[in-house]
Parts: C-alpha cells; sequence; structure tokens
C-alpha cells in the first residue's frame, strides 16, 4: 500500500512539472523556440554567400592610391578628409586608414580587430605590386565549404551546450524557489510524500523534454543548414543525458537556499554568464590568455560545448570524450552532493 502510494505521488509530481512548465508561454519560449531563432539567425548572416568586401579609407593626402588598393577586389576604397577617417576608424565603420607622413605610406587600424589586420595585409600588398613588386611564387585559391567546416556547423554545438544549461538552470531554479516564496515546501513535507520523490520529480520531467528540445533544436539545423551528426547516435544521447543532469544538479544548488526570485536570478547569471563568454559558445576559448586556460576548461558548459563539437564535427567516440564527461560527471556528483545537504524546505 505504501510502495503504491509513493510510485503514484511521483506521478503526480512530474505531471506538475508539466503542467508548470507549458502553462508559462515565456518557458516554452526560451527552450524550444529562442534557440531555433538564434540558429537561424547566425546561419542566414554566416551562409554561403560572396566574400564582404573590407572598408578601407585612404585621407585627402593619399587620394593618389585609390586606383591601386581598387585593383584589390577584397577592398571597398573611399576617400577621406583626415578628421572623418580618424571618426571612421574609431566607430568601425573603416578597418584600416592609409595616410602619407612624408615619402612614407602609414597604415592606421586596431591590430586587436582580425578584419583590421587582413585589411592591412590586402592593402600592403596591392600597393607594393603598383610599386614594381613580382610575386615569385604563382598562386591558385581553392574555396571550401563542405559540412563541418562552416561557421554554422562550429557555433550549433555551441548553442545546444547553452540552451541546456540555461534550460537545466532555470527550469528547476525559478520552480524551486517559487515554491519556496509561496510555503508549498512547506506543506509538501508534512505530507507523506518523501523528499526525494520532489527532487526526483524535476529530474525525471527534466529528461523527458529533453528529448524534444534535443532533437527539434539539432534536427533544425541539420535540415536546414545541413550541420552534420558524424558520431554514433548512441553516445550522443548519452552525452546529452550527461550535460542536462549537470545543469540541472547546478540550478538545484544555485536554488537551494535562495529566498525570492529576484535573488535566485542573480545568482543564476553569476553563475551562467562567465560560462556564456569563456566557454567558447560564439568564438573559441583559445583566445583568452593562457594563464586563464585550466580555469576555462574545467568549467562545465566547455567541456559539454567541447564535447558536443568532436562528437558531431570529427565524429569523436566514447574513448575520445571521456575527459570532457569525466568534469560534467564531477560537477553533476559535487553539484548534486552538496544541494542535498544545504537544500532549504522552508
Amino acid at each position: 500500500m505504501a510502495r503504491a502510494f509513493r510510485e503514484r505521488a511521483l506521478v503526480q509530481l512530474v505531471l506538475v512539472r508539466y503542467r508548470e512548465f507549458f502553462r508559462e508561454p515565456e518557458a516554452v519560449f526560451w527552450v524550444f523556440v529562442f534557440p531555433i531563432l538564434l540558429a537561424a539567425g547566425l546561419g542566414i548572416a554566416f551562409s554561403q554567400r560572396a566574400p564582404e568586401k573590407t572598408p578601407v579609407g585612404l585621407t585627402e593626402g593619399a587620394a593618389d592610391l585609390q586606383a591601386a588598393l581598387a585593383a584589390d577586389t577584397t577592398l571597398t576604397v573611399s576617400v577621406l578628409a583626415d578628421s572623418a577617417a580618424a571618426r571612421a576608424l574609431r566607430s568601425g565603420r573603416l578597418a584600416l586608414v592609409v595616410t602619407r607622413d612624408g615619402g612614407s605610406i602609414v597604415y592606421r587600424f586596431d591590430p586587436a580587430r582580425p578584419e583590421s589586420q587582413v585589411a592591412r595585409l590586402a592593402a600592403d600588398g596591392a600597393l607594393q605590386r603598383h610599386g614594381g613588386r613580382a610575386d615569385p611564387v604563382a598562386t591558385t585559391d581553392e574555396v571550401h565549404q563542405e559540412p563541418g567546416a562552416r561557421y554554422i556547423d562550429w557555433v550549433i554545438p555551441g548553442l545546444l551546450g547553452m540552451n541546456l544549461l540555461g534550460s537545466g538552470m532555470w527550469g528547476l531554479g525559478f520552480t524551486i524557489v517559487d515554491s519556496r516564496r509561496k510555503k508549498l515546501l512547506k506543506r509538501l513535507i508534512a505530507t507523506p510524500m518523501p523528499r526525494g520523490q520532489y527532487l526526483a520529480s524535476f529530474l525525471i520531467s527534466r529528461l523527458s523534454l529533453l528529448v524534444v528540445e534535443v532533437a527539434v533544436f539539432v534536427g533544425f539545423g541539420m535540415l536546414a543548414f545541413g550541420v552534420p551528426m558524424r558520431g554514433a547516435v548512441g553516445t550522443f544521447i548519452l552525452l546529452c543525458l550527461l550535460t542536462a543532469l549537470t545543469f540541472s544538479a547546478l540550478g538545484l544548488l544555485v536554488a537551494s537556499r535562495a529566498q525570492t526570485v529576484e535573488g535566485v536570478s542573480g545568482l543564476m547569471n553569476l553563475v551562467m554568464l562567465p560560462m556564456w563568454i569563456f566557454s567558447g559558445v560564439f568564438f573559441s576559448s583559445e583566445r583568452f590568455p593562457a594563464v586563464a586556460q585550466p580555469l576555462i576548461q574545467a568549467l562545465p558548459l566547455t567541456a559539454a560545448v567541447d564535447a558536443f563539437r568532436l562528437h558531431m564535427l570529427e565524429g569523436a567516440g566514447l574513448a575520445a570524450l571521456l575527459p570532457e564527461m569525466g568534469i560534467l560527471a564531477a560537477w553533476l556528483v559535487v553539484s548534486f552532493g552538496v544541494a542535498l545537504r544545504v537544500f532549504r524546505w522552508r
């Protein structure tokens, strides 16, 4: 009798989680719709098309170089007054400004901007050839834009990891804190309901929704942009489960003692924002200094994103993914263990 009651209680708790989720249009939007819109926008922005030309400015004192620079088809050249060229460079409308200092040509640019460095090399090459330089080696360009080598292929695994992080943390954090704020947790522990079943209901509902969440997002990437899935499906499912459990445990930990929605929102942003920046979702984490790399590589989102990219783009198997999965498992065990110890029911 008691066992049957516990089983019915768990079923009802899971159904409550579903109802809470689907009755919140914002939750449905952020979990299912927003990642697809973001992937579609990035896919369209970086789809196969003619390469954009880099804007380069000439000061009036160097206007005689316009024809030489215009010979390079990767550059668009405009002649501006010195003050206008300086403003355009500061605002980012120009990648490079070419001027003269006596008999010397001067390149003004920000070396931290990759497009500025490319523009500098292209402009210098055009001017040197105009000045009579002969290239000793003949070269030919061969363009490769195969699936797996494009930016959209690279960013889809990053967006998948980011979405699992957000849905795992927000899905648990807000609901638990809202229940605590409304004194529902206090009432629930007064019932015969086992406390572990309450927390288990979150994990069960989260994992069942994970199937739809991942299938819709990854399926969209594969159908709309031809994003490859070169690894085994079973390994991919296991990786998604581990990632979702890890981020759910983080959400449980963050929400374990928070008393207000505002408080848990701040804590979640404090946890997630560094990972959004450092974990290589939109650009490689290797761009950060070497001294920060040990900390960055230890972040759970970094491990998840790296594992998804290795699996989807390079076809890495389970053995090759063990280091990243080990990091995720460590975060899962520690976060869940600490959360159970410090969880506040009142």
